[in-house]
């Protein structure tokens, strides 16, 4: 029977065989639909469905890149199951898979959920690339040791992060006290968004903190609630569009992205324009990584 009868397959940007096969793909897409610790505005589980419906309506030909992207491979695979027994066992799920697909010599793009999930993904890249550091792109530094009772929280992501590998967080504007003076005794560097102009010298002091090969998580808050209202802890004064892109492009430039995640959208908190703007996000990405 025609498969033109038939809606596609809930491919990233629609894309259709042989840019969609796994054998011809460079970059796969991982959706994980996951928010079990956030603990004010939920929904970040719905974001990667929300993220690859959107990214159908993308135009595939890039005017900056003069390109289209696609034609690097992009394979999206089913979502994971939640694991709902405990955050550190839904944890331990994304790594085994990210550490099973790695082997397969891919780029990995995790769609979240919540930003624990990337816990999952740098321990299994860590184990991969010795020499890994990790650019978080976030409002929040994200460095309790322990929230609501668990060390495997949104809120405590990237303090578990640290203890695997060096991390530099750009964008930071709400942290604790207790995260404060963790950033200090750790000796972390964080850029903070206060008066911060991602252009220059504070593009070249990022890409200078970072080692050769580069994991980055973006947690959608670190934009402006402007562009950027559907996630579940938005937070004033954040970076703009073109402000993160030209930050991405230069790391791209100047280091080695062996992968990255887009995570907490909340779509049912923003216009649909959020959810076209992740996609967009994520595709100018792999874009940057495949041309540099």
């Amino acid at each position: 029977m025609s498969q033109e009868l038939f809606s596609p397959p809930r491919n990233f940007a629609g894309i259709s065989p042989p840019y969609s096969d796994w054998e011809n793909s460079r970059v796969v897409v991982l959706p994980v639909p996951y928010d079990s610790t956030t603990d004010w505005r939920s929904g970040a589980r719905d974001g990667p469905r929300a993220i690859i419906d959107a990214s159908r309506y993308l135009e595939l030909y890039d005017l900056e890149l003069k390109r289209e992207i696609y034609r690097v491979g992009i394979h999206t695979l089913p979502e994971i199951q939640p694991d709902m027994t405990s955050p550190e066992n839904m944890t331990q799920r994304v790594y085994t898979v990210a550490r099973g697909l790695l082997d397969k010599n891919k780029t990995l793009l995790m769609l979240g959920g919540e930003h624990s999930l990337t816990l999952g993904m740098v321990k299994a890249y860590r184990e991969k690339h010795q020499a890994l550091s990790v650019l978080q792109l976030d409002a929040h530094a994200d460095l309790r040791d322990s929230y609501l009772g668990t060390r495997f929280s949104h809120a405590t992501v990237m303090r578990r992060v640290c203890e695997l590998c060096p991390i530099v967080p750009v964008g930071i504007r709400s942290l604790s006290e207790e995260e404060h003076r963790f950033i200090d005794e750790a000796g972390i560097k964080p850029v903070y968004a206060n008066g911060l102009i991602l252009a220059g010298d504070s593009i070249n002091h990022i890409i200078a903190t970072l080692s050769n090969e580069v994991y980055i998580t973006i947690d959608l808050d670190v934009l402006d609630p402007s562009i950027m209202s559907a996630v579940g802890t938005p937070e004033p004064g954040g970076i703009g569009w073109y402000e993160l892109l030209n930050l991405l492009r230069e790391v791209a430039r100047s280091k080695r992205i062996v992968g990255f995640d887009l995570v907490e959208l909340c779509p049912d908190e923003g216009p649909l324009s959020c959810a076209f703007l992740a996609a967009k996000l994520a595709y100018k990405l792999i874009g940057y990584i495949y041309t540099a």
